[in-house]
């Protein structure tokens, strides 16, 4: 393995390199990829930087210096060529949303770690565990828009992303050896359809955590404080914790100080930060307090079918088995089977393996390996 502190990279910033290095990318059967962006350093996130590694070059793209990416589009679609992430979600939605592309033919090695029962499923921790390599992680939470880009940083960049081809290959083995490859496949295909939530004139408090459990004239209040939030964070260009914490929200929600002084026993709200924001946080609450009760906010709890006597003793019957599963097997519990998907079981109470496919969220690999278990712990309980 390379020596971290000296990975030789390309460094790509301009459409014409792009293109020449998309020619080179066209030949290989498999590529490493990662990305850094500047989530915590403006309003808007947006893909700063892409590392792409083939088995003989490390290549960084600038996105940020480079008009056109669509390029690389085929590449990232074409299925006979694996793209190795690591904790793909969030890279795969990325993607999608800044520059169209799709991926296609993907291997997590995240994912696969957890297949084999991996407790530390972390790069770092992966590296290490299989290759001896340290990683170092002082840069991770670094500003990747800000131009130039120190050699450190880009060093950084590439020091990961040589070895995901190789833990790949190393990962498909162990996976073949214990015939589960056709479990992460079919994870693999499910997670390269995730897509980023670009939904439009939706209430902030949707996705904030917590907002579930407020009634209604609460409810309200803590929507007037985020699109405050939202307004502050979009005019200084700059992401909403840094002005105005979940934490303080949720306790100014709780009790809805009327004055400075009030809001001053707030944890988590400095000085500073009270005299800048004390009069527009105070007239939100406000507004939220006085807000007719024909206008107030409902949180859209779903309604879950109650379970009946019987259903209630499947779903402790199959929570016991998964827990003797997941030991058996060496992995997480959760992976064997979720608990949505053990409630889902329940109320079907499918009679064999084959019933079950028309139940939402099973995969395929779950009836394949344990269908005829679930059937026969549902036949024991009645």
């Amino acid at each position: 393995m390379p020596d971290p502190t000296q990975t030789e990279y390309t460094l790509i910033g301009n459409d014409a390199d792009l293109r020449r290095i998309v020619v080179e990318l066209q030949k290989e059967a498999a590529i490493g990829v990662d990305l850094e962006a500047d989530s915590l350093f403006h309003y808007q996130e947006r893909v700063c930087l892409l590392q792409i590694s083939t088995r003989a070059l490390n290549i960084v793209i600038d996105p940020l210096s480079i008009e056109d990416l669509s390029p690389l589009a085929p590449i990232f679609a074409d299925t006979r060529i694996r793209k190795v992430f690591h904790g793909a979600d969030y890279d795969i939605r990325s993607l999608h949303r800044d520059f169209g592309i799709e991926v296609h033919s993907l291997f997590d090695t995240q994912i696969a770690a957890r297949f084999l029962g991996v407790r530390e499923t972390g790069l770092a921790s992966l590296l290490k565990e299989k290759f001896h390599v340290l990683s170092d992680k002082k840069y991770q939470k670094r500003d990747w828009s800000q131009r130039p880009l120190p050699g450190a940083m880009l060093q950084y960049a590439v020091q990961d992303i040589c070895h995901l081809l190789p833990l790949a290959d190393l990962l498909e083995r162990e996976l073949m050896e214990k015939e589960l490859l056709f479990c992460v496949e079919e994870e693999f295909e499910l997670l390269s359809r995730v897509r980023p939530n670009l939904s439009k004139n939706r209430p902030f408090f949707l996705s904030f955590k917590g907002a579930g459990r407020l009634g209604p004239r609460s409810l309200a209040v803590l929507e007037k404080i985020l699109c405050f939030r939202d307004q502050v964070a979009r005019r200084r260009d700059c992401p909403h914790f840094k002005v105005l914490g979940n934490k303080p929200i949720m306790e100014i929600v709780r009790i809805k100080p009327a004055t400075k002084t009030d809001l001053a026993r707030i944890e988590g709200l400095s000085p500073k930060m009270i005299d800048r924001i004390v009069g527009s946080l105070i007239e939100k609450i406000k507004e939220g307090l006085n807000l007719p009760d024909e206008g107030l906010p409902a949180y859209p709890n779903e309604t879950r079918q109650k379970l009946r006597s019987k259903e209630t003793t499947r779903v402790k019957a199959l929570k016991s088995w998964r827990e003797r599963m997941g030991g058996k097997w060496g992995v997480d519990p959760a992976l064997v089977c979720t608990n949505t998907q053990i409630r889902a079981i329940s109320i079907a109470n499918p009679g064999e393996p084959g019933n079950m496919e028309c139940i939402e969220d099973i995969r395929k690999w779950q009836i394949r390996l344990f269908g005829p278990d679930i059937c026969n712990v549902l036949q024991e309980t009645g």
